[in-house]
């Protein structure tokens, strides 16, 4: 089988009505994200930080995978399907894919302040001030901060280099390193972008454009996929 590996951001699950910052001036579900989302708001305020997790998680609780998704569990059937996601949510998961890597975290885990190695499935449920690891001490959310390292990388770079067909679907390519990703795809692979947004890629090659939103961008990638490569 050939290898499809697909870098999504977070216009993959607009259509399952999970907001970005990019949407709305900086603000992320009302919130700066500098006050939620960087090591420094949690050192200021690790209460405010729990309350806007805990938000997310259940507005997750309540949404659904949407055709995108569910288009890419499909595509396994025809190729061997590896998804690098920039989101936090579990729609993949939900949808069937079996192959995922979360280059930001899972807003459905908790990890240790004091043992990053420590991580705890919570579902849906909060994390409160108070809530501690085996060591006691404090549970944060497993999510990569503004700022913060990204650990998965290096496993993302290694995928990427034997992609056969490179897709990014919804993924503004702004937020480095993951935007730098579509680089190490191999130069022989079949590059595609689906976004209804003008994108910049950065790389010199010929770049398939879908500009449609995900559920129907999948849709038409998977009908193209099947006439060159079935």
């Amino acid at each position: 089988m050939m290898k499809l590996v697909v870098l999504t951001g977070a216009g993959m699950s607009s259509e399952s009505g999970i907001k970005t910052f990019r949407d709305s001036g900086g603000l992320w579900e009302e919130y700066d994200v500098t006050e939620v989302a960087t090591p420094e708001a949690w050192e200021r305020n690790p209460g405010l930080v729990l309350r806007f997790y805990n938000e997310r998680r259940r507005q997750l609780a309540g949404s659904m995978p949407n055709e995108g998704h569910t288009g890419l569990a499909d595509l396994e059937k025809y190729f061997d399907v590896q998804i690098i996601t920039q989101n936090i949510d579990d729609l993949h998961e939900r949808a069937g894919s079996s192959r995922i890597l979360h280059l930001h975290g899972e807003l459905t885990k908790a990890r240790s302040t004091s043992e990053p190695g420590h991580i705890y499935h919570i579902g849906y449920n909060d994390i409160r001030m108070g809530d501690t690891c085996v060591h006691g001490s404090q549970l944060r959310p497993h999510v990569v901060w503004f700022g913060e390292p990204v650990p998965m990388m290096d496993e993302a770079v290694r995928i990427t280099s034997a992609a056969d067909i490179f897709v990014v679907i919804g993924s503004s390519l702004n937020v480095f390193p993951a935007a730098g990703l579509i680089q190490f795809a191999p130069s022989q692979a079949s590059l595609w972008l689906i976004d209804p947004k003008e994108v910049g890629v950065p790389v010199n090659r010929k770049v398939g454009v879908i500009k449609e939103k995900a559920g129907r961008g999948v849709e038409i990638l998977t009908g193209r996929l099947k006439e060159m490569y079935l």
